[in-house]
């Protein structure tokens, strides 16, 4: 799995200011995946972050990119919990609910859209996209807003700014390990 792609589509969680990101990584070798997934996991697990393939796709395997600690956080948000629960999500832990998501992507042909709480998105976005299927939104870019929209527009502007910052740091450096933060709290006024 090349660095590159990692750092193109994870920025804002190697940072520390979102809590998961997801990206398709080509088709490797299985065992190449598995070796590259292990590595990244031991490089960075210290620093609070965690790689897991969710599913296999025509185009190649859905990965997803995350912190446990901040979803634990976002898991504590009482309209996620309750999103979750109404779609019978295991509350009990982060790994529980991470595995169910990872459970009905693989054997669901609809797309669970409340993965967006998994990614750190504002649980009323979430909701509300949960409604009303994409239309209606107030603002759009990472996610589709539908509540406070002044914030989601800062959020994409700021995950946008640290985006091309990594990418133009990894060109320079040619080092992911460099790019990683390791165990952030939130710092909404960061980058």
């Amino acid at each position: 799995m090349s660095e590159d792609l990692v750092v193109a589509h994870c920025a804002p969680t190697l940072a520390g200011l979102k809590t998961g990101s997801l990206f398709v990584c080509p088709k490797e070798s299985v065992p190449v995946l598995r070796e590259s997934l292990r590595s990244l996991n031991r490089r960075f697990g210290e620093k609070g972050i965690r790689v897991l393939p969710l599913k296999e796709l025509k185009r190649g395997i859905l990965i997803y990119l995350y912190r446990p600690r901040l979803l634990e956080a976002d898991l504590r948000d009482p309209l996620a919990q309750r999103l979750l629960r109404e779609r019978a999500y295991p509350m009990t832990t982060a790994d529980q609910a991470v595995a169910e998501l990872a459970h009905r992507l693989r054997s669901r042909v609809d797309f669970p859209h409340e993965i967006g709480i998994f990614l750190g998105y504002p649980p009323a976005d979430v909701e509300g996209f949960l409604t009303y299927g994409g239309s209606r939104a107030r603002a759009s870019g990472t996610w589709q807003a539908y509540g406070d929209v002044e914030a989601a527009e800062r959020k994409f502007r700021q995950y946008r700014r640290c985006t091309g910052a990594y990418k133009r740091a990894y060109a320079r450096h040619g080092s992911l390990d460099r790019l990683v933060v390791g165990n952030p709290k939130r710092n909404e006024d960061a980058v």
